[in-house]
């Protein structure tokens, strides 16, 4: 069967229905271009079809884009010489778009073409635009639910189907770059605003196959394929269109830093492009769309932003015998910043939520958090008043522990004090019925040691939010040693419940993200001491692509405590300890009071309303700047290899079982560098003999620290990588 079906009606006018077998939202593929084509081809060539409307078999949605799992075995599929094969593939795609478009009609006088629309039941994104962009007129449903848009930048490529070209062409590169560049969605009514599509109606099949029956010649000829077209906003040799390319330049270097190399690339064609007439565009188009797909970047980023990433979420590694555990009612204990975001995140998925806290004022105050976030919400227009109304509803603020009773998950969010936690632990256990599970929110306490406090251990687990937990994507769930399978399993359901991306880990000292992030922390704070220039650990990380530089991260998560853990780990590791020389600084800067973001003072300085107004010189008077300075090479690759590292170590120690989770974790949960695809596919990226080699060398100059792991030598000895050696499925 195919994806596509054609009907063509009394009146002429035929229907070529999109439905992608066994998926709920239509998602092309290398067969679903060839049956298209036959059936235009069709079209085109029976006299009696007047035109024809292409629309979607699927309520509510036209196209969700590509099958990325397709993009993503492009090079591999193209053959002895992939480069050839990825740009004839794309030509190939360009050939048929540019069919649609021109319709048959007459190349000189563009005369006699067949008028072709497309009919928009709701979303539409990526190749499920591009598409549309190649008829003669869009007609889209009004439907406020659905997103329009191209979106393949955030996945490490850029429109390659022709998208980049025609809307630049229809736009100007000013207008067309939040689309391109940013990857922005609108819903219908705002697409039209913008001149992504040409009209909303509430029957789009009935408007297009109306318009379809009346159009004229001169309806069906592009503007960019009309006589004297100029493109809006000034072509790159006139005035007004090189400022708009100048300026482009630097925002996408100084938003990418050069590591991104989609966003250059995309640049570079609608440059190109703007400079030659439509068809040669095409080619350059496809000629940097193939630069993109051959770059290991973008297999990384498809790998781990969405292959892996959408595994993880559909339950890749939950345990497959246990059955549904869907969460009904869940009670937060500790209704602090953290509870008042567990809470807010439960009661917007539905679930009903008990918000306890040591006495009522503190437990109304995190009710009141979820009110305000939610009034932002309407004042944004991302949510409404009746959303408001039925998410607070949900939610119950008390100190009565009685409350709990029909939980069937309990989330513990209160101090990093085992005590304070086994306290609160006997008492839910006291109250909760037999089946319950209990989680911890803890960012550093062993599991295992906590589930001590428990008579029920194997329902005992630890899930670790990322504050803000409302923002943060990630959610870590952590084994004990006792956990049980039912236990992970209602993690897993509970964290898709509230649409967030988990990752299950085993029990250890950090888990797994602080234990790579605390090293990348720790290398900054000590190059800082070995007289590095601050401004060059902090811009040298973000040329890595770093969200953050590590001066500003210990910042903004409070040098006080840093501190906490690092007394912490030093009573733990004993003689062992390794970061004696960071404490001496994380330990003067708190004694200064310099406690980073919340106190407006730390490595950085804070105007009266907490903004950063730059690196503070205070630092410099007590660990003065050397005159001689490191290359940016070893500045980059300890701030790279410290996290790196770490993660192979978690892989060898058990902590991590599954390499997908190390990739994804760490790009969603504190952002390694989201263009490599994450630590082990950077590794991989670099190769492990490359990789062992900065070892050895980050070993001899700045210490052990940088020893390359066991795993890591037998990869580079057997000219393996991670993703080799440690395939998953890339489906649930």
């Amino acid at each position: 069967m195919s994806d596509f079906s054609l009907e063509t009606g009394a009146d002429g006018v035929a229907i070529i229905t999109w439905d992608t077998i066994g998926k709920s939202m239509n998602v092309m593929s290398d067969q679903g271009f060839v049956d298209l084509e036959a059936l235009i081809d069709t079209v085109l060539n029976d006299e009696a079809i007047k035109g024809v409307v292409i629309t979607s078999g699927k309520a509510g949605s036209f196209a969700g884009g590509m099958d990325l799992n397709i993009i993503a075995k492009m090079k591999t599929m193209a053959g002895d010489n992939p480069a050839k094969g990825l740009f004839d593939g794309v030509m190939n795609i360009h050939r048929l778009l540019r069919k649609i478009e021109l319709a048959g009609m007459d190349p000189k006088t563009k005369k006699g073409g067949k008028p072709i629309a497309a009919a928009l039941p709701g979303t539409a994104l990526g190749i499920g635009l591009e598409l549309p962009l190649s008829c003669h007129r869009i007609f889209a449903a009004d439907n406020p639910k659905a997103k329009i848009g191209l979106p393949e930048i955030k996945v490490g490529i850029f429109p390659g189907a022709g998208g980049t070209t025609r809307l630049v062409r229809l736009m100007g590169a000013m207008a067309a770059s939040p689309y391109l560049l940013e990857g922005k969605l609108v819903d219908p009514a705002k697409a039209k605003v913008a001149g992504l599509v040409h009209e909303v109606v509430a029957d789009p099949l009935a408007a297009a196959r109306e318009w379809v029956a009346n159009a004229t010649d001169a309806d069906c000829v592009k503007v960019w394929d009309a006589k004297g077209y100029k493109m809006p906003g000034g072509a790159p040799y006139n005035p007004a269109g090189f400022m708009t390319y100048v300026g482009a330049s630097a925002m996408v270097n100084g938003n990418t830093k050069g590591v991104y190399p989609a966003a250059k690339a995309l640049l570079s064609a609608v440059y190109e492009g703007a400079l030659v007439p439509f068809d040669t565009a095409l080619k350059i188009e496809a000629r940097w769309f193939t630069n993109v797909l051959m770059n290991p970047s973008s297999t990384n980023m498809i790998r781990s932003l969405f292959i892996n990433k959408e595994a993880l979420e559909k339950g890749a590694v939950r345990p497959v015998d246990v059955p549904d555990q869907k969460v009904s009612k869940v009670g937060v204990m500790g209704a602090g910043m953290m509870g008042a975001g567990i809470a807010l995140v439960s009661a917007m998925a539905g679930i009903e939520v008990v918000l306890i806290d040591q006495n009522q004022d503190s437990a109304d105050k995190g009710k009141a958090y979820v009110e305000a976030y939610l009034d932002q919400g309407i004042k944004r227009k991302k949510t409404s008043p009746e959303k408001k109304v039925a998410v607070m509803a949900l939610i119950t603020a008390t100190t009565d522990y009685d409350a709990l009773k029909g939980s069937d998950l309990i989330v513990e969010a209160v101090f990093e004090d085992p005590k304070i936690k086994a306290e609160v632990t006997a008492k839910v256990e006291a109250v909760v019925g037999q089946d319950c599970i209990f989680a911890t929110n803890t960012s550093t306490l062993p599991i295992t040691d906590l589930a001590r406090a428990s008579k029920r251990p194997e329902q005992f687990i630890g899930i670790h939010f990322f504050s803000p937990v409302e923002k943060m994507l990630l959610v870590e769930i952590i084994k004990g040693r006792d956990t049980g399978d039912r236990a992970v399993a209602k993690a897993l359901d509970y964290v898709r419940q509230i649409r967030k991306t988990p990752i299950v880990v085993n029990d250890a000292r950090f888990f797994y993200a602080n234990r790579c992030i605390i090293p990348y922390i720790n290398e900054g704070i000590r190059m800082l001491g070995e007289g590095v220039a601050p401004a060059f650990i902090e811009n040298g990380a973000k040329m890595l692509g770093m969200p953050l530089g590590p001066l500003q991260l210990v910042d903004e998560t409070s040098i006080d405590l840093g501190a906490k853990i690092a007394r912490a780990t030093k009573a733990a590791m004993g003689d062992s300890y390794p970061d004696g020389v960071v404490d001496e600084i994380i330990f003067w800067m708190e004694s200064e009071g310099r406690l980073g973001r919340k106190s407006n003072a730390g490595f950085y300085d804070y105007d009266s309303k907490g903004k950063r107004t730059g690196l503070t010189q205070i630092i410099g008077d007590k660990y003065p700047v050397d005159s001689s300075q490191p290359s940016l090479n070893d500045v980059q690759n300890r701030l790279m290899m410290a996290q790196a590292l770490e993660a192979v170590r978690a892989l060898e120690d058990g902590v991590l079982t599954d390499i997908r989770e190390g990739d994804v974790g760490a790009i969603l949960g504190w952002g390694f560098a989201p263009w490599s695809g994450g630590p082990l596919s950077w590794l991989d990226m670099i190769g492990a003999a490359k990789a062992v080699e900065i070892c050895e060398h980050l070993t001899r100059t700045y210490g052990d620290r940088f020893t390359a792991p066991a795993l890591l030598r037998s990869l580079a000895d057997k000219g393996e990588g991670f993703y080799d050696r440690f395939s998953q499925p890339t489906a649930a």
